[in-house]
């Protein structure tokens, strides 16, 4: 009868013997952690220089946020009439990788003699963020060729005829940021019965989170609030304009007036021509009116360049005309 014998591979003896000699007397070789170690327990192998990790990262992105906005809070889902939320989500990702360092604006001189919105980008740093939609995004742009703002949004949102372009859409846009929030411990996941089918829903699950978008959008919108005292509540950079693009976002989604429901009616007129003002005032570079008061860092022009530029395309939505 013949055996099975396990084949030796060169070195592996004499490793295999020396770990087994290291966990039998409690100890780990030099240079070695030890799978035995208590203070290697649950530790997930990465390249620090792959991922950002800076303290200062907004728990949740744009995108996330407008989707909190358009969420019905029990029944889990977005309105199914509206079909703006998916084009300014596209958006939102833009936004979001400028707001982080990663794209801007082709540093070109000529550039101003185009419209804002057909200015080219750039991948300036490649880092990945850790949020998955937006390194998707980050790995197209860095591997593509230079394309305008106005020309991404439309490819990432699948309003393209060119073939060749179509693998630049991204899917799945609400459904995957909605599982990230699942994640993030602010939505759940249910199953939901519709007749014919069912789908999964996600209903909010921290109820805080939302009641915090809404205050801070409330609180921008009706109240007179300096740029400056925002920034300096919270470490984020460029917070106001982060928060008041998210603003504007919503607003070209049709979600903006779920935060204003509560609101006296004349309150919520002068919220929404307080956005109007912002829509006009940030879609343009430099930015004008309100906009042109904000402390911009040396460094981060042709980044927050790009900002104005999806909120240039944004204010060009048929939702708003």
């Amino acid at each position: 009868m013949s055996t099975i014998t396990r084949r030796r591979v060169a070195g592996a003896s004499s490793s295999t013997t020396s770990q087994e000699n290291d966990s039998s007397t409690g100890q780990s070789s030099p240079g070695v952690r030890s799978p035995f170690d208590e203070t290697n327990e649950k530790k997930i192998a990465y390249d620090p220089n792959d991922v950002d990790e800076t303290t200062n990262t907004p728990r949740l992105t744009l995108m996330e946020e407008v989707l909190l906005l358009g969420l019905k809070d029990r029944q889990g889902y977005l309105s199914f009439w509206n079909d703006s939320i998916s084009y300014a989500l596209r958006g939102c990702i833009v936004m979001e990788l400028a707001f982080r360092g990663r794209i801007a604006m082709v540093k070109d001189s000529n550039r101003r003699k185009y419209p804002l919105c057909d200015r080219y980008i750039e991948v300036v740093n490649d880092k990945l963020t850790g949020e998955v939609l937006l390194d998707e995004a980050l790995k197209m742009m860095k591997l593509s060729e230079k394309m305008s703002v106005a020309s991404w949004i439309d490819l990432m949102s699948g309003e393209t005829w060119n073939v060749m372009k179509i693998g630049y859409q991204l899917k799945q846009v609400r459904e995957r940021l909605a599982k990230g929030l699942v994640d993030k411990g602010v939505l759940r996941t249910e199953k939901r019965n519709f007749l014919l089918f069912d789908m999964a829903t996600h209903p909010v699950a921290d109820t805080s989170c939302k009641e915090d978008i809404i205050k801070r959008v409330c609180t921008l919108l009706v109240t007179r609030v300096t740029p400056s005292a925002v920034d300096a509540a919270t470490p984020v950079p460029h917070t106001y304009l982060r928060s008041v693009s998210m603003i504007c976002a919503a607003y070209a989604a049709n979600v903006l007036e779920n935060a204003l429901l509560y609101l006296q009616p004349d309150l919520r007129e002068q919220a929404f021509n307080r956005v109007d003002e912002l829509m006009n005032d940030l879609s343009t570079w430099p930015f004008e009116g309100v906009g042109a008061k904000l402390d911009i860092p040396t460094g981060s022009e042709l980044s927050l360049e790009v900002v104005a530029a999806v909120l240039n395309v944004l204010t060009k939505m048929d939702a708003i005309l």
